[in-house]
């Protein structure tokens, strides 16, 4: 991840929870120190230990924050993911937005995880721009931390003909050469197909990615004649969990799965805080 921008992303986060002030953390004043530890209550894979670090220095650079687990690697319920020590009321005001974080992302990781022991074969599982809005650059990390590959990062950095674009042009030909012409040969091109007849055409028209939009594995199997060594394949379109290992053993070198930044399911982590219980004022009820 770039740092400069998780920095960035993270100060925007934390303003939008805590505003002008945590009223309630600002019950707690003076330095007595607490420690935090954050416990997994549900398995997966981590990701989100360098957010952890990153927000809470944001907030306190006096917190002491202690990672115990690495990014993509697998823990079990009740695993101790991470302790935080330092000022109880710096330690409460990140609470919620980094554990929102740690939970969504590792919940990232685990099915990509569950979706790359699936496959078969060299078949690479990878994501799609289907992630939340302000999220990507964190949601495709946690993808790379579940063992998963990046697709595009947006819409600046690969060509994909779709179906919409396509009917602008006469032909698929005719979209590539535009491509060509305008972007030069370091921009990748891929087109989506959905008939073998398109295939056949994107391969005359040379271009770098063939996307079978939507096709079984007996369809992919029959196209991929048509494919020359060397041009990268992609499957995508409504692939489930249990279809991966099907689809992985049709030669594909990709598949791309949307639910992986939008259907997952965030995993159950907690923050334990303990310390010294210090009364900072006293009232006279009486």
């Amino acid at each position: 991840m770039n740092p400069l921008l998780l920095k960035k992303q993270l100060q925007e986060f934390l303003i939008e929870d805590i505003g002008s002030g945590d009223l309630s953390a600002s019950l707690f004043e003076g330095n007595a120190e607490v420690t935090a530890t954050i416990i997994a209550k549900d398995q997966g894979v981590f990701a989100g230990g360098q957010i952890l670090s990153a927000g809470y220095e944001l907030i306190d650079t006096t917190l002491q924050t202690n990672i115990y687990v690495s990014d993509g690697e697998w823990f079990e319920a009740g695993t101790k993911l991470a302790e935080i020590t330092g000022k109880r009321q710096s330690v409460l005001s990140g609470e919620r937005v980094l554990l929102n974080l740690l939970q969504r992302l590792s919940g990232i990781a685990t099915v990509t995880a569950k979706a790359v022991s699936n496959c078969n074969g060299e078949t690479r599982i990878c994501d799609t721009r289907k992630t939340t809005p302000g999220l990507r650059m964190l949601e495709k990390y946690a993808v790379r931390c579940g063992g998963g590959f990046n697709h595009r990062f947006g819409l600046y950095d690969t060509v994909m003909l779709k179906e919409n674009h396509l009917a602008g042009f006469q032909s698929i030909q005719a979209a590539v050469e535009a491509a060509r012409q305008k972007f030069g040969h370091t921009v990748k091109i891929e087109v989506e197909t959905e008939t073998e007849e398109q295939v056949i055409q994107a391969v005359q028209a040379g271009a770098d990615i063939i996307m079978f939009d939507n096709c079984t594995p007996e369809e992919i199997v029959q196209r991929m004649k048509h494919v020359p060594q060397g041009m990268i394949t992609e499957a995508s379109g409504g692939i489930t969990l249990e279809m991966i290992p099907e689809y992985s053993l049709t030669g594909v070198h990709y598949i791309s799965l949307g639910y992986l930044t939008h259907s997952y399911k965030a995993l159950d982590i907690s923050m334990n805080v303990k310390g010294v219980i210090k009364h900072e004022y006293t009232q006279n009820l009486f």
